[in-house]
């Protein structure tokens, strides 16, 4: 007659195992990232905090480059009108 014989110890250390493993690589997901929240199983709503977050500096940056351009063409137009200014000067004198 033939029999299955089972390690009941050794199935629970691979279990036990298993789980480490499970937690090492989801701390070292999140070491490597830098963030405390990964993913929405983390903490969901702190990543709905995080991305609403994200999205307000990413529209702070755009704001930011807006104004830049605002300030480039202020400066364009101030020499062109002083170029203006000074050809009106010139008729002047003429």
């Amino acid at each position: 007659m033939l029999g299955i014989n089972t390690n009941v110890a050794s199935l629970t250390a691979q279990k036990n195992l298993s789980g480490s493993g499970i937690g090492l690589n989801n701390s070292i997901a999140r070491l490597s990232s830098g963030l405390r929240v990964n993913s929405a199983k983390d903490d969901a709503a702190g990543l709905a905090i995080a991305e609403r977050m994200q999205a307000q500096i990413r529209g702070f940056d755009v704001a930011g480059r807006n104004a830049n351009d605002g300030i480039s063409l202020l400066q364009v137009a101030d020499g062109a009108m002083g170029k203006i200014s000074d050809n009106l000067q010139r008729m002047r004198e003429l």
